[in-house]
Formats: structure tokens, C-alpha cells, sequence
């Protein structure tokens, strides 16, 4: 009787034992090690992995993966270095929120405010890179203008996250923009669902599940994105992404399209995307960076560099659509930096006896007036009501945003950070001011280097940082606001080693040298 007692109670043990392990062990989770729910999640998240087909179904609630916390169901592994994840992603079941999110994932920690970036696709198609770049800080994102991918991939190089998207046919492209995410040591890299909704459940299947280290198949290459930023809410949305170098955004007076600089040409695109066409620019030999419509939206100023005559770089004006052009100013070497509100004069920075200055010049003929002194890269503009020229000044010993009459006279300083702040251009409704600043002092602008874009409110000189990139002289040298006053045009680069030069073309001219 006490043998059977002992035997009954080795059993029960042996259960209980075993129901503990079992309940332990995580199910199979593929390549990834684990899974759980990271945040405040009132339905609790799952992951059925089917070996045989490669299927990933991840189920998962919480109220948003945004902001400075996140609540999602994440399938994980911890990882160092460099990686690749690609994956075929559906999100299954009609009706819930439009934008419940299926991810691509890579997280410093499983905490809700952790540093992080990742591949979105959201239910109504919308995909974007979305990244918070420190711990607790806020989320921002670059919205892609491809609709509902079939393929999606993360990538990280460094700091550098990449989105890359594929359609039917399989191949990547480069979605455009980039963000830079530190993260140290081992962290975290996976997949998630996120139900937009903290009542509800959602589910999404990612298939074709590889994650590789470092950037397999891909050779190192330079990229440009021409986007837009949303000054209300600092979404970012790609317009244009190519290989190569491309700079020097303008806004069409229609707020229709995008005018920029690639190998000598200026070519419009529309803001929605597209395939870009080149304007005619009469017998313009090779087109620089400084360019700008007038505020009739009849002409188009160009500055542009004659490959015969070494520093011969001359402004000139042609139709805003194209066609013969007209020399605006006799001396070299000149660079266009704006038009005077009424249209009748034009501003510019000119080298003249050794010395760089700024300059105007009446559009209809006449003699340049010299303003001010100007760092070697220098950059000027009228404000919309002509009161003021807001212009880059290296006369406080830093690189800083001034302003003056527009006779030259009263200087007045507005930023004073001692970062190195250029390229200051003015809203059209005249209420805001942006700007580029270096993460990194330096004594010029860094030809491909970590860069802020800055916006200060006029009225009470309130600053805040709208994104950051990677960006260079061509990021946003000419004005680049929409018509509105709601969106800011700009060039970001991908793929750049930090402190090295863009590829070039041809001959850098003497004024941005």
C-alpha cells in the first residue's frame, strides 16, 4: 500500500514537473527565438509558425507602434551587427483600423519606449520607415509612394536604416530616405503586429522569412531621395528616389511639382512621383545648384558653368517651361540665391577680387550692388515681404542665420548655437524660417555629413528640429517651401560613408568650393 501511495506521488510529480517545462518552453518560432508583448496590450498576442510552408501568423493587438511608446506583439531574436530581414507580408481579414501595422523590426530592448526602426505596412497599403531614435524619444517616419508591396526589407549599415521594396517580380529598390537608429550591443530583431486598436486583435502572414547578416547582395552605392516634410506633423513622404546624385529642390508656384538638379540638368517631377522630365535651357552648358522660379512663376533664374572657361559661372534666366535663355550678370563667378518679391531683382553671391559677398542685379539690366560679406558658400534670400534678406554670416566668428535690410543695412543675428547653421529660407506666408544645422560643428558645410533640419518661428525665435538626415550642400540650397506654407521640400542621401564627398560629375565650381 505505501509502495502504490509513493509510486501515485512520483507520479503526480513527474506531471506537474512536465506541465511546468511545458509551459515553459516557447513554441517554434522559426529563425527567430521568442515572442511576447511588448507594452501596455489588453488582448494577449500569438505566433503559429508552419515549418512546412514558412509561414509566420502573428497575431497581436495594442494601441499603436508611434509617439514615445509602443504596445504590439513582437516575434524576436538578439542579434549584433549589421543585418538584413526581408519578408512577404499580407494582412489578413477585412475592417479594422487602416492603419493596424504589420513590421519589420529592429529594437534596442523589449521596454515600450525603447530606441528602434522599422519596415510598417499598414492595412491601407501605406508602407514607411518609421524610427525613434533614442530612448523614450518620439517616432517619425518617411512614408514610401509605392502602395501595398508584395516584398518588404529592412536593412541596417551602422546607424543607417534602409527600407527596401519589391513588387511582383521579386527585385528590391531603395524606397527612399534613410534613418539613423544607434543601437548598442546586442538588440533586438523580428517581426510584429500591432492592431492600431487596444480592443481589438489583428493578424498578418509573413512568408519567404530571411534574415542574414550584414548587406548581402547589395554592392556599396550612393542614392538620392527627393522628399517632402509636413511642417504640422514632421511626416516625411518620398517623391523621387534615385541612384546617383540629384540636389537643389524647387516648388512649382502650382504646388503641382518639383524642380532639381542632376549632371548639369534641371528636371520637374510631379510631388506625387513620377518619371522626371528634363527643361530646356537653351544653350546652358552645365546647370549648377542654384536655381529658383520667379514669384510671377514666369522664369526660371539659372546659374550655370561653362566647361570652355575655367570660373565661368553666370546667372541667366529662361521660360519657366524652357526655351532661349537670357545672361543676367556680366562678372564671374556668380551663383542666383533669389528673386526680390516684385520679381524686378535678383540676389546673389558673387567672388569679386578674392572676396565672396552678396550681390543684387536688376533682372532688367543694370549694375550689381555689392551687400554684405559672405562665407565662401554662402546663402541669401528675400523674405516674401521684401523687408528683410535673410542670409548665412560668418561675422560672429560661427557660421550663423542673419538678417538685414534690404540695403545691407541693420545686421541682426538670429541663431547663435555656434553649430554652423546655413541655407535660412522664409515661409511664403512669412511666419516661419528654415534651416540646416550640422550635428557636427564644422568650419563649412559638410559635403555628406549628419545634418538637422530646423524650423524657428519669427514671431518669438522658438526652434525645433523638424528631421534628421543625411544631407549636404544640395539638400535644400534655393527655396524649397510649398506654396502653402505647409511643406518643405528636400534632398536626403542613403548609402554615403559620413565625412567623405558626393560622387561628382564634373568640376565643382569656384563658388561652392
Amino acid at each position: 500500500m505505501a509502495d502504490r501511495s509513493l509510486k501515485c506521488l512520483m507520479c503526480s510529480c513527474m506531471t506537474i514537473v512536465l506541465g511546468v517545462a511545458w509551459a515553459q518552453a516557447p513554441p517554434a518560432t522559426g529563425v527567430f527565438t521568442d515572442h511576447t508583448d511588448v507594452g501596455a496590450v489588453l488582448h494577449k498576442g500569438s505566433v503559429l509558425y508552419d515549418a512546412a510552408h514558412g509561414i509566420y501568423t502573428i497575431t497581436g493587438s495594442g494601441e499603436n507602434v508611434w509617439a514615445a511608446a509602443d504596445a504590439f506583439h513582437f516575434v524576436w531574436k538578439r542579434i549584433e551587427g549589421d543585418f538584413t530581414l526581408s519578408a512577404d507580408i499580407a494582412v489578413l481579414g477585412r475592417g479594422g483600423d487602416p492603419h493596424k501595422k504589420a513590421m519589420l523590426m529592429a529594437r534596442q530592448s523589449l521596454a515600450a519606449d525603447a530606441a528602434y526602426a522599422d519596415a510598417a505596412l499598414h492595412g491601407v497599403g501605406l508602407t514607411s520607415l518609421q524610427a525613434r531614435d533614442a530612448k523614450g524619444g518620439q517616432t517619425h517616419e518617411i512614408q514610401s509612394n509605392l502602395s501595398a508591396p508584395r516584398r518588404l526589407r529592412l536593412q541596417k549599415s551602422g546607424d543607417e536604416f534602409t527600407l527596401w521594396l519589391a513588387g511582383d517580380d521579386g527585385v528590391f529598390h531603395l524606397a527612399g530616405g534613410s534613418m539613423r537608429v544607434p543601437l548598442s550591443g546586442a538588440f533586438y530583431v523580428g517581426l510584429g503586429v500591432c492592431a492600431h486598436n487596444k480592443d481589438a486583435l489583428e493578424t498578418a502572414d509573413f512568408s519567404n522569412v530571411t534574415l542574414e547578416a550584414g548587406r548581402p547582395g547589395l554592392s556599396p552605392q550612393t542614392f538620392s531621395t527627393l522628399e517632402t516634410i509636413t511642417l504640422a506633423s514632421t511626416d516625411r513622404r518620398v517623391t523621387y528616389v534615385t541612384p546617383g546624385v540629384i540636389a537643389a529642390p524647387n516648388w512649382t508656384p502650382d504646388g503641382a511639382s518639383l524642380l532639381f538638379s542632376r549632371e548639369g540638368r534641371i528636371e520637374s517631377v510631379p510631388v506625387a512621383g513620377g518619371t522626371p522630365q528634363a527643361i530646356d535651357l537653351g544653350s546652358a552648358e552645365y546647370s549648377i545648384n542654384f536655381h529658383g522660379i520667379s514669384p510671377d512663376g514666369t522664369m526660371l533664374a539659372v546659374t550655370t558653368l561653362s566647361r570652355s572657361h575655367e570660373n565661368e559661372l553666370a546667372i541667366f534666366v529662361v521660360p519657366a517651361g524652357g526655351g532661349a535663355r537670357r545672361r543676367i550678370t556680366i562678372n564671374s563667378p556668380s551663383g542666383w540665391q533669389g528673386w526680390s518679391p516684385d520679381g524686378k531683382t535678383i540676389l546673389f553671391t558673387a567672388l569679386r577680387n578674392g572676396r565672396y559677398g552678396i550681390y543684387t542685379i536688376p533682372v532688367g539690366g543694370g549694375d550689381e550692388v555689392r551687400l554684405a560679406d559672405s562665407p565662401a558658400f554662402g546663402s541669401a534670400e528675400y523674405s516674401p515681404d521684401g523687408e528683410y534678406i535673410y542670409l548665412t554670416s560668418d561675422r560672429s566668428g560661427t557660421t550663423e542665420i542673419w538678417r538685414m535690410r534690404p540695403d545691407g543695412s541693420r545686421p541682426e543675428q538670429l541663431t547663435q548655437d555656434l553649430a554652423g547653421n546655413w541655407f535660412p529660407h522664409v515661409s511664403p506666408d512669412s511666419r516661419l524660417l528654415i534651416y540646416l544645422r550640422p550635428l557636427r560643428q564644422v568650419a563649412q558645410f559638410p559635403e555628406a555629413g549628419e545634418i538637422e533640419l530646423m524650423a524657428m518661428t519669427l514671431a518669438d525665435r522658438q526652434v525645433r528640429v523638424l528631421a534628421r538626415l543625411t544631407g549636404g550642400p544640395g539638400t535644400v540650397p534655393n527655396p524649397s517651401w510649398s506654396p502653402d506654407s505647409r511643406r518643405i521640400a528636400f534632398v536626403s542621401y542613403q548609402g554615403i560613408h559620413i565625412g567623405t564627398a558626393l560622387p561628382q560629375r564634373a568640376p565643382a565650381p569656384a563658388i561652392v568650393k
